[in-house]
């Protein structure tokens, strides 16, 4: 597949010819392209007039869907891949391998999540699913608009309005092999000018089931108000709470995976997030032409962890700091004279925040500029402690831990960054002709870290006190063109980065001295309503990555951050559905490869480690999803899903792989009398044991699978059962 995929003139104008042959054949029977998205300008936009990939999913689709968690929401959409890592926990991939880096933009009606700086690849699990109207997910470089991290993608929650007439709905969910119960609850009126919405809920997963020490549980709950100051302005105010509490049962080794996956070795570690957000905003026509909003809001967000992944088994107390290696890649009886450490941390943010923007329309060529600026004061405080581990070596099990902050002081760590970020940004829109429409925009971030250690800065506590800031300029230019009313093609150029991290800088004893990461976005796309109602929407990319920060080996023992990797993603995404009166049918798919152009992440002595034209791992050459559903009767449905995810690498040298895997789900539901409805699912149909996460540490030498190689398990086949009422419409 080397090179099949590059974005040459030939392959443009291929693709461009097949889009305009096939569109003329049906430019005359089928209706317009008439979806309206806003995360493509921040204000509400044709989709056949936004030069970038969008995906989308409407509340209906949600609810249709009865899904279990974010991802079975967002990974409908070609080149999303929300990777579950259990009780909501997860890592991403969207034009990008699975990973936890910080190259993705989490918003909620536009803010974002997070705060720049201190970003956590487990951030979706801070969201409501049930105080969502709908999720857009742009796809590629939108730092134009939402500023830094904004690289493989933004994914935006739009908050669901409120109801004009009363409405209501509580459910009951439950999944017995995966000890799973979810209870669901919300209420929305409007009376006068005053609209209220109430969404809620409550899942728990208990300790019996299918995986060992896994158990966990949520609360979240929304609170949303509109109010109508006049024919020109309204009020908007939200508050979004979430709190989860959950174990963390780590990853296993080769041979526990095919014969015991529901093992686990961990019986302590633990993550606990709790977070608070609250905006008000005020939109208002403040010119002829002109709407103007403007937007407060805060965040009060704990992170605390136990985390699996810091537990290393050590060669020797005297130094551990330079004889750890990661537990997931030694067996039980490595160094029976060594001992076990671990760490236990806790990430506290505190925000308050503006954000105001202007929508103009102007007087010639159909023009519309969107202007505004971006204001974010954080204060992000971390703490870390040490930890002696007692390991049991029969089981391999960790089974009890004491502080151990003085016997190994190295990475001890309380310290304060204040993080402020201001930016301004532009975006003109015109139509020099009836079919083409250009964009063209840009933003201007500044980024400032204020650092202070609180203990001793040296050798063991860390760094001492500085500032450092940070600046980028990222532009857009993309244009769109009408084949006909029922199709349009696409083109874009756009540029992402992302700054250093908080916790890239400060996580270690020296500063390191690091550039932001850069990234260079080309697309062409053609969306098309085919003969018989068929969407169609496609894209072909290439992601171009510079001064990628790595963990970079000078010597044994020692390891530093540095902008030493560039990297190059491409692929092809395809979208097709059609609905039916009694039939309906989607299908995603993606084709994609991510190599690692240069990455050189080691110069020590005897194991030069580079992997420069290497595939990236965990970065599936295919995925797919599909579904076809049947409604037997109008209140009756029943819907067959596949997901398909294809081979990738396991590590960097590219010699051990996972194979892949298919799944199938089988959905069913039938609506009652009175607002009652009775649904229930089968996952994973057909009992196939895979991995949700699969990696390697082997380099070279003596392969040994079973301790180097780890998985993290997914359920086996699980069937949950659902009763839902409503009262109005939702």
């Amino acid at each position: 597949m080397k090179n099949s995929l590059a974005l040459s003139p030939l392959s443009l104008a291929v693709f461009g010819l097949f889009a305009s042959l096939s569109a003329h054949a049906v430019a005359q029977t089928a209706p317009a392209l008439d979806t309206i998205v806003v995360s493509g300008s921040r204000s509400e936009t044709k989709l056949s007039e936004t030069p970038v990939s969008i995906g989308a999913v409407s509340r209906t689709q949600w609810d249709a869907d009865k899904p279990k968690s974010v991802g079975e929401i967002i990974n409908r959409i070609p080149g999303v891949h929300w990777n579950d890592l259990g009780n909501e926990q997860h890592s991403m991939a969207i034009r990008q391998p699975i990973s936890t880096n910080a190259v993705y933009q989490y918003l909620e009606d536009g803010i974002p999540i997070r705060p720049l700086g201190v970003f956590n690849h487990n951030a979706l699990n801070e969201t409501n699913m049930n105080g969502s109207g709908g999720v857009e997910v742009v796809k590629g470089a939108a730092s134009s608009l939402y500023g830094s991290n904004a690289v493989g993608g933004a994914v935006n929650f739009l908050t669901q309005r409120p109801s004009r007439t009363p409405t209501g709905y509580v459910g009951i969910r439950h999944d017995n092999t995966d000890g799973f119960t979810r209870v669901d609850s919300g209420a929305s009126s409007t009376w006068g000018d005053l609209g209220l919405r109430f969404s809620h809920y409550s899942s728990q997963r208990d300790t019996h089931n299918w995986q060992q020490y896994s158990g966990g549980k949520k609360d979240a709950f929304t609170l949303r108000g509109d109010y109508k100051l006049s024919d020109k302005s309204w009020l908007r105010a939200s508050l979004v709470h979430t709190n989860l509490d959950s174990d963390t049962p780590g990853s296993l080794f080769e041979n526990d995976f095919r014969n015991n996956p529901g093992k686990s070795i961990n019986t302590f570690t633990w993550r606990k997030d709790k977070t608070t957000r609250a905006s008000l905003a005020w939109e208002g026509e403040t010119t002829q032409g002109g709407l103007t909003t403007v937007t407060l809001f805060a965040r009060n967000n704990d992170h605390g962890q136990l985390p699996n992944y810091t537990i290393k088994n050590c060669g020797a107390p005297t130094d551990p700091s330079k004889r750890c290696a990661a537990s997931s890649t030694k067996p039980a009886t490595y160094l029976p004279n060594g001992f076990v450490v671990g760490t236990i941390n806790n990430n506290h943010v505190e925000s308050l925040g503006l954000d105001v923007k202007h929508e103009q329309k102007l007087d010639w060529l159909r023009a519309r500029l969107v202007t505004g600026v971006y204001i974010d004061r954080s204060q992000n405080d971390y703490v870390s402690d040490n930890l002696k581990v007692v390991r049991d070596l029969p089981t391999g099990r960790y089974i009890s831990y004491t502080l151990n902050s003085v016997a190994n002081p190295s990475g001890v760590r309380n310290y304060g960054a204040g993080i402020a970020n201001d930016a301004a940004f532009a975006q003109l829109e015109f139509s020099p002709s009836e079919q083409i429409r250009v964009v063209a925009g840009g933003r201007y971030d500044r980024i400032r870290y204020d650092f202070k250690n609180n203990l001793k800065p040296g050798a063991n506590y860390g760094a001492v006190n500085e500032v450092r800031s940070f600046a980028k300029f990222s532009p857009k230019l993309g244009a769109t063109y009408a084949l006909s009313p029922s199709s349009s093609l696409y083109s874009n150029l756009s540029m992402g980065f992302t700054p250093p991290e908080v916790s890239q800088l400060y996580g270690k004893t020296a500063i390191p001295e690091l550039n932001s990461a850069t990234y260079d976005n080309v697309e062409v796309g053609w969306r098309a309503l085919l003969a018989s109602g068929i969407r169609l929407d496609s894209a072909l990319y290439q992601l171009s990555g510079k001064d990628t920060i790595v963990s970079y080996t000078s010597e044994i023992g020692d390891s530093y951050n540095k902008n030493a990797g560039n990297t190059r993603s491409r692929g092809l995404e395809l979208s097709l559905n059609q609905e039916l009166r009694q039939w309906d049918w989607r299908v995603g798919a993606t084709w994609a490869e991510h190599t690692f152009v240069t990455y050189r992440v080691s110069d020590k002595v005897g194991a030069i480690e580079d992997y420069s034209g290497k595939d990236m791992p965990q970065a599936p050459k295919h995925t797919l999803t599909a579904q076809v559903g049947w409604k037997i009767t109008p209140a009756s449905r029943v819907a067959l899903g596949l997901v398909k995810q294809g081979s990738y690498w396991m590590n960097n040298a590219n010699t051990v792989r996972y194979a892949g895997h298919t799944l199938l789900n089988l959905t069913a539901s039938h609506k009652l009398a009175d607002g009652w409805e009775v649904w229930g699912q089968v996952r994973n149909l057909t009992d196939k044991l895979y991995s949700d996460n699969a990696s390697s540490s082997y380099k070279s030498g003596v392969y040994t699978p079973n301790t180097q190689n780890t998985y993290a398990t997914g359920a086996p086949r699980s069937v949950m059962v659902g009763l839902t009422k409503s009262f109005g419409q939702r």
